[in-house]
């Protein structure tokens, strides 16, 4: 089934009776030449891309739950690759690049808006930082506008510019940042890979990981066993559980991350923006709806839920940089559970279980590396060899502290990352 202009007419004019459902809801085969733990967006966009790149079909993406019922359905959408640090910088260049041309890739519309982030900056210090990564951003390929104050008013004059608290200096403006709707891309995948022969199993828990002289052999799960030569843990905040199945301990701590949606209001504000004195994002929704989130509840937790002074902290970043959005009523809140590393930077590497995979470690960076992350992912499963964007995202980098990757210049505590 082909999307386009023509057929989308056609359907409506003939009370939509023709369209399919988009991916094949698929029972389990005995086995398999790939499993993918986890249907979220880096686990459906590495299948796809398997099936797409490297010709392997045989493949099961064995999810727990429901396509875009984890993480991939609870973040605030935003694209971006403004990244500072070799090793980060390529591959979400590399990400962006694939996010530009997905739709046409997966004949899918996933509502990419590159309406531009701006990050704001609030003091000289800050500032001057603002300028190496611009500069590292423009080194890389990408684009990167550095912004004084007046210029972050022409773009957002409904800040507050006379906060004496938070007084805004400007701004570092990636136009070709933005936005995308996060289940869209979760359905869009798993649609090019059913197409291309991938197996998506619903509702199929993995309960444990087959193992024989070290080299995996398969998966049990809550609808059977499963074999399998090759296995890829990709679950996001539950990935210290699963591989404790495959009796590895991980550097990773799962922390719960909020993030709030209000009422539809008319078009206000046309960039996904940053606060720089708080931990502060937000942009507008097409249906009108403020999305933005800030901080970690700062507490380890496989709870899908915050707590109430992590939204009252969020509630005054919100109104010390835009005192407008007041009164806006909240319609809802949702928690994601985020699996954070030492040093803010992902993991896509083999384990020293022959055939298992590991991808995990997002931190914050998860949904705008769905493309990047897959792309990559399947290269490292389908060859052995990790892919160049990232090669830096070794395993084994917390175990000897060569090449750790601290974006932020936070050291080694998870939960600031």
């Amino acid at each position: 089934m082909r999307f386009s202009g023509l057929r989308v007419l056609r359907e409506g004019l003939t009370g939509n009776r023709g369209w399919q459902a988009h991916w094949r809801d698929a029972t389990p085969r005995p086995e398999y030449d790939v499993i993918i733990i986890g249907g979220g967006g880096h686990g459906l966009s590495t299948a796809y891309y398997l099936a797409k790149n490297h010709g392997l079909t045989n493949v099961a993406v064995l999810e727990k739950g429901w396509i875009g019922g984890g993480n991939v359905g609870r973040n605030t959408t935003i694209v971006r690759a403004n990244y500072f640090l070799p090793g980060n910088s390529e591959f979400y260049s590399h990400s962006l690049k694939l996010w530009e041309g997905l739709e046409a890739d997966l004949n899918y519309n996933v509502m990419h808006s590159q309406r531009g982030q701006i990050s704001l900056f609030h003091s000289d210090a800050q500032r001057d930082a603002a300028v190496r990564r611009g500069n590292a951003m423009r080194n890389q390929g990408d684009d990167a506008i550095l912004l004084d104050r007046e210029g972050v008013r022409r773009h957002l004059p409904y800040l507050d510019f006379d906060n004496a608290r938070f007084p805004i200096y400007g701004g570092l403006l990636q136009p070709r940042a933005g936005t995308a709707r996060h289940d869209a891309v979760a359905w869009g995948y798993a649609r090019g890979a059913s197409e291309r022969g991938v197996d998506i199993i619903q509702n199929c828990e993995v309960t444990g990981i087959d193992i024989d002289r070290g080299k995996v052999t398969g998966v049990q799960t809550t609808r059977g066993a499963i074999k399998a030569g090759k296995v890829a843990i990709v679950v996001a905040g539950r990935s210290s559980q699963v591989a404790a199945m495959a009796g590895m301990r991980l550097p990773i701590e799962s922390h719960v991350l909020q993030a709030f949606v209000t009422e539809g209001l008319k078009p206000c504000i046309n960039h996904v923006v940053s606060f720089g004195m708080g931990h502060f994002y937000i942009s507008q929704s097409d249906k009108g709806g403020l999305v933005f989130g800030g901080d970690l509840d700062f507490h380890a937790s496989y709870a899908a839920r915050g707590n109430l002074p992590m939204v009252e902290h969020v509630m005054e970043a919100g109104m010390a940089l835009m005192p407008m959005i007041g009164n806006a009523r909240v319609l809802r809140s949702w928690g994601g559970i985020m699996d954070m590393s030492p040093d803010g930077s992902p993991v896509i590497d083999r384990t020293h279980i022959e055939g298992l995979y590991l991808n995990c470690g997002w931190c914050y960076g998860g949904f705008k590396a769905v493309p990047g992350s897959g792309w990559s992912m399947a290269h490292l499963v389908a060859t052995g060899e990790p892919h160049k964007a990232a090669a830096r995202y070794r395993l084994d980098r917390f175990e000897t502290g060569r090449g750790l990757m601290d974006e932020e210049g936070t050291g080694a505590q998870h939960n600031l990352h």
